[in-house]
């Protein structure tokens, strides 16, 4: 395939990106180095992530900043060195990081969980490599970086279905999955948006013997048993929802980000032993809660970022094992910033996928 490409894209270059200001213009990717692989992008996702970044929600972003961090296309350029038996012509993926110091006295990365390195962390977009280049996402038309970081994507699966796996998707497979999700386990979900409706697809392609759906209001219900949910809680409709379904649940999953959620009606659900993930991130504090919440139940608590590269490994072949298929809504790239409000607006039933029209023919 040639070479002869330019990089370009959706670029955030202020907090006025997110309401759908975002310029199509070109950037200077990191320096090709032999471990890297240059893919031409036909898909990626929206995330959630993308808004907190084009605001600077969470913190300053690095302006300019091309978001997208559910990345599919096509191998066009692979270094001598690149890792995973990647070949040009390759149909692979990148999800929300690019690189990890990978250092073997780095004790997260010579365990596998290379997505909790706490030593040279890289985010697919807003990020900085070693060499001082920023990292760009995949609101464009390439995208370069580290191969240990790239997945092959499976025959079976198709670009728009996977590339929101890859960042979306393994949000909520990790923490299911380290968390002993699987037969006999009683799953709740909390949010049933682009992340929860994921919860639900993989908690049940895991096994787990029941999985409940829980939103504020009823107009997601149908949809939730649809996934596969086998019971829904409106904490609207309800108001005595948490003592009605107290110590119930094995394991609660919670992608909300408001911080004002109900946080310690929802650690009522959990049955003794019972263990509790945060997943979704407020750009506030979280709200406090009664110790006794934990302790009374020997409860647990705790949170999850995406997932490491075996994981997503894992996710793929999961979910070509049982057919796991998201509920998607493809959008041409060329929409992107209305397709962000849309986002913002909650307007996703559940995920967007840009589709690079001029890429993905």
């Amino acid at each position: 395939m040639s070479t002869d490409y330019k990089f370009q894209g959706w670029m955030g270059l202020d907090p006025s990106a997110a309401e759908g200001n975002m310029k199509w213009q070109s950037y200077k990717p990191k320096p090709f180095d032999e471990t890297d692989v240059d893919i031409k992008i036909t898909h990626s996702g929206i995330c959630g992530s993308d808004l907190h970044t084009l605001r600077s929600g969470w913190k300053p972003t690095m302006y300019p900043c091309c978001v997208g961090h559910e990345i599919v296309g096509h191998a066009v350029k692979v270094g001598s060195k690149a890792e995973g038996g990647i070949k040009v012509g390759d149909r692979v993926g990148v999800g929300a990081q690019s690189l990890s110091c990978l250092r073997p006295d780095c004790e997260e990365c010579s365990h596998g969980v290379e997505n909790h390195c706490q030593i040279g962390n890289v985010n697919t977009y807003d990020g900085q490599y070693p060499d001082g280049s920023k990292s760009y996402g995949g609101y464009a038309d390439y995208w370069r970086g580290p191969s240990h970081f790239v997945f092959k994507i499976p025959d079976q699966i198709n670009s728009e279905d996977a590339a929101p796996m890859l960042c979306g998707g393994v949000t909520l497979y990790s923490p299911l999955k380290r968390n002993g999700c699987g037969p006999g386990k009683k799953v709740g979900i909390i949010g049933i948006g682009g992340l929860g409706h994921f919860g639900i697809l993989y908690a049940k392609a895991l096994g787990a013997e029941k999985v409940v759906a829980i939103s504020r209001r009823e107009n997601k219900k149908e949809n939730a048993l649809k996934l596969g949910a086998d019971a829904y809680i409106a904490t609207d409709t309800d108001p005595d929802w948490a003592t009605h379904h107290a110590t119930s649940l094995d394991l609660l999953i919670s992608t909300v980000s408001q911080p004002n959620m109900p946080l310690e009606s929802y650690l009522q659900l959990l049955r003794v032993h019972g263990t509790f993930i945060q997943v979704g991130a407020p750009e506030d504090r979280m709200p406090a809660f009664h110790a006794f919440a934990l302790i009374a139940k020997g409860a647990k608590m705790g949170g999850s970022a995406i997932g490491s590269p075996a994981e997503i490994r894992e996710m793929l072949d999961l979910t070509v094992e049982k057919g796991v298929k998201p509920w998607i809504n493809a959008r041409p790239l060329k929409e992107a910033n209305q397709a962000v409000v849309d986002m913002g607006a909650n307007k996703a039933r559940y995920r967007y996928v840009l589709v690079n029209e001029a890429h993905a023919k």
